[in-house]
């Protein structure tokens, strides 16, 4: 079955709409550049309210190990998905942090980058056409031999999950734009997007 990740929640309505969807995961962006950033305060209160079913991912771009690991053993993250250029020596840093689950991002542009997703010492993989929250995607068809478990992610709205999910066999989907109206969580859109992972995930 293909697992959903709903990322980029900012409020507590975002949270309330996915707490009815029940995906599997939903996501906070710590990275401070990001318009959906949130801090270590709101997160904290945005998974207090949180279904305890839906475990809450924390997305990083290049932060201090020790930070990342003080998210993940206090509980307010469940995983944390590293979208900067952390390398194997910092996800073995982090290791001696945290016991928790760790995603590694991945910008998909040829088989040699596919190739390094394999190698990758995360727990998982994300796989993405490059900056996170763009809502573009990446050639598929490189995907067509690739055989580790991923998040895809890229491009996918209510109206191209379907296909991608029929298509690929994808571990997980990962959306953050493809819900949004006006740049904000859009509940109709987000509902949308899991309804048509459900139908298609045959």
């Amino acid at each position: 079955m293909t697992k959903i990740k709903l990322c980029g929640l900012t409020r507590p309505e975002d949270i309330a709409a996915a707490n009815a969807l029940q995906p599997e995961y939903i996501g906070f962006v710590f990275a401070a550049k990001s318009k959906r950033y949130v801090s270590r305060e709101i997160a904290a209160a945005l998974k207090a309210q949180l279904s305890p079913q839906i475990q809450a991912v924390g997305v990083f771009v290049n932060e201090a190990p020790e930070t990342v690991a003080g998210l993940l053993n206090d509980g307010i993250l469940d995983l944390a998905q590293l979208h900067g250029q952390e390398d194997e020596t910092y996800i073995q840093r982090l290791r001696k942090l945290t016991n928790k689950p760790l995603i590694q991002a991945v910008r998909v542009t040829d088989a040699a980058s596919l190739a390094n997703a394999q190698k990758s010492p995360a727990d998982l993989i994300l796989l993405d056409s490059g900056a996170g929250g763009t809502g573009t995607a990446f050639d598929w068809t490189l995907l067509e031999k690739f055989e580790r478990p991923y998040f895809l992610a890229g491009g996918l709205d209510p109206d191209t999950v379907g296909n991608a999910v029929k298509r690929l066999h994808p571990y997980a989907v990962d959306v953050s734009s493809g819900i949004e109206t006006a740049g904000k969580k859009d509940p109709a859109k987000m509902a949308a997007f899991v309804a048509a992972v459900r139908k298609n995930d045959k």
